[in-house]
């Protein structure tokens, strides 16, 4: 499966922000469907990662998990006017760069790619972003992350449940709140546990 992520056009988080400075520059977003909804949310989460580029820490635990794991590789598939993507894929960016050479990341748009998110679906939906992992020397894989950490993906599916006269500008403060006050520490843990599963022994 490994081979599949690696026959796709790859960027690094880098080059993965430049082009959304592009699309906002642009007026654009990424992926086939150009609306103003998807365009004001990718101008928005462009803005949300360079914060996040600059303030994003990695927690000591989660860095030993990093540097005590196999070699991997790490693929995110993802767009540039998903809100969760911009809250998480900045840290995880940060947790690969901490890392060394021991983490590669590798970013790709999942609807230039369907046959992939397609393979890591969330309940049937193409949720994004998705992390999947690889061990750097059998290409075997380790695990797969996304699209929210637990608590975000518990009010996003009471939600759904219950809107309670939330329409979706309303729920999404709510849930970008909750990203604000919890700094990505739970994201982190579910990674640091994730890691700590593929450590060899």
């Amino acid at each position: 499966m490994q081979s599949s992520f690696e026959a796709a056009p790859l960027v690094s988080f880098p080059q993965f922000l430049a082009f959304c400075e592009q699309l906002v520059a642009e007026g654009r977003t990424s992926g086939p469907t150009q609306s103003e909804f998807l365009i004001f949310f990718t101008k928005l989460n462009y803005q949300r990662m360079v914060r996040w580029n600059r303030t994003a820490v990695v927690l000591p635990e989660t860095l030993l998990a990093l540097q005590q794991a196999p070699a991997q590789h790490w693929f995110v598939i993802t767009e540039a006017w998903c809100g969760d993507s911009a809250q998480n894929l900045p840290l995880i960016a940060k947790m690969a760069e901490a890392a060394g050479e021991h983490i590669t990341l590798r970013i790709l748009l999942r609807d230039t790619h369907p046959e992939l998110i397609d393979a890591y679906l969330t309940n049937g939906s193409r949720s994004i972003p998705k992390l999947v992992s690889f061990d750097a020397a059998s290409g075997t894989e380790l695990f797969s992350w996304g699209p929210r950490p637990h608590s975000a993906n518990a009010l996003y599916q009471d939600w759904k449940k219950d809107p309670a006269g939330r329409d979706f500008e309303a729920f999404e403060k709510e849930l970008h709140t909750w990203y604000a006050h919890n700094k990505g520490q739970e994201m982190q843990a579910e990674l640091t546990q994730l890691l700590m599963g593929s450590k060899t022994v």
